[in-house]
């Protein structure tokens, strides 16, 4: 099936000759006119998929208690305080933050200012209608880079995911890069060229990966954990990144596309699918430790949200309701925390970073 997406997409292919696989990407989510994020409302039963906020409230609030937490362990400074989200989504994960935020530390929620980062003017729209009853405290910025410096308190759920990858494929003479070209029918295909990276980037040709074993590496998603590192130590302060992947570096293709809460072939329908890949959890805690900030640990979601008090909150919100809402509460927990197929307890890790140094709970120790 041809889309508007596809049809420029193989226009720029016969003009330039093959994308990479990062350019692809970055093409079918952020493209002006037709890309996947400028132009579709992904979120919720109605778009391509549901994410952790949209789920239950009880996410955002274990995030609001983390929030809290981290700033009291900082020593609740009062000057410059910026609660900053990047990707917001519908603005839900905020709004349940802030609720939680309010009550459990007043004068933290008076000295905060609200910076969230988004480059889709549609999900702004969407956003300022979530948040109205806090709007005069947000604010919005197309780039992390120009959120006002401070110290800092970042949510980052589902970003780096959508951060696009290069992908490598071990071939006989070494490992060559993954494209995107025309086939012998016009349509969209993947293919295999020259590597134009530093070969000390990739894994040693030999080993016992058989040929056709993808490696997938992110200068881009280093790009941003980079940016977040160095404002934390600079300006002091914990991150949250929350995503799914593993961690430890390993091989796997993990690029996947989902449409209608269903996976779909990545090159059948760009800009209408939405495109991601796994996260390495240990390449960004790499960067993060090069830049001199704390790695607090990074811990399973599921162990994450029951060390913050799920299963309690829980229960305090399923305290006298009918036991159909009581059902509904204990299987949103379920899909949060819990393990095993449609579940995001496992698959979904969690690493906080933090500048100075400080012990935060749930993580059991300085890394």
């Amino acid at each position: 099936m041809t889309t508007p997406l596809s049809d420029k997409i193989k226009n720029i292919i016969r003009r330039n000759g093959p994308l990479s696989i990062t350019d692809y990407f970055a093409i079918c989510l952020a493209d002006p006119e037709h890309g996947y994020y400028m132009s579709r409302e992904p979120f919720g039963r109605t778009g391509d998929f549901i994410t952790a906020p949209e789920i239950s409230q009880l996410y955002g609030e274990m995030l609001g208690i983390f929030v809290v937490h981290a700033w009291q362990r900082h020593g609740t400074p009062m000057d410059n305080i910026r609660l900053v989200e990047i990707g917001p989504g519908r603005g839900t994960l905020m709004l349940d933050m802030l609720r939680v935020i309010s009550k459990l530390a007043p004068a933290l929620f008076e000295a905060a200012q609200v910076h969230l980062v988004e480059t889709s003017e549609r999900l702004r729209g969407v956003q300022r209608i979530t948040l109205e009853s806090y709007s005069a405290k947000v604010s919005w910025f197309g780039e992390f880079d120009e959120v006002p410096e401070g110290f800092t308190l970042l949510v980052a759920n589902e970003l780096f995911d959508a951060i696009p990858v290069r992908q490598f494929v071990k071939t006989p003479t070494g490992f060559r890069e993954r494209l995107v070209t025309l086939d012998a029918n016009d349509e969209l295909a993947f293919a295999i060229g020259v590597a134009g990276i530093d070969p000390a980037l990739l894994p040693a040709p030999p080993g016992r990966e058989p040929d056709g074993t993808v490696f997938e590496l992110a200068p881009a998603r280093q790009a941003v954990m980079q940016a977040l590192a160095e404002r934390l130590r600079q300006h002091g302060g914990t991150a949250a990144i929350i995503d799914y992947g593993s961690m430890v570096t390993g091989y796997g293709d993990t690029l996947q596309a989902v449409l209608r809460h269903q996976f779909d072939d990545p090159l059948a329908h760009p800009g209408e699918a939405d495109l991601t890949s796994h996260v390495d959890f240990e390449d960004l805690a790499k960067v993060a430790r090069a830049v001199g900030v704390q790695i607090n640990g990074c811990l399973r979601q599921g162990d994450f949200l029951y060390g913050l008090g799920i299963a309690e909150r829980a229960a305090s919100l399923a305290k006298d309701k009918p036991f159909d809402q009581q059902k509904l509460i204990a299987a949103a927990v379920d899909r949060l925390a819990g393990e095993g197929a449609g579940k995001m307890g496992e698959l979904f890790k969690v690493l906080a970073i933090s500048s100075p140094t400080v012990q935060l709970a749930p993580f059991r120790k300085i890394v």
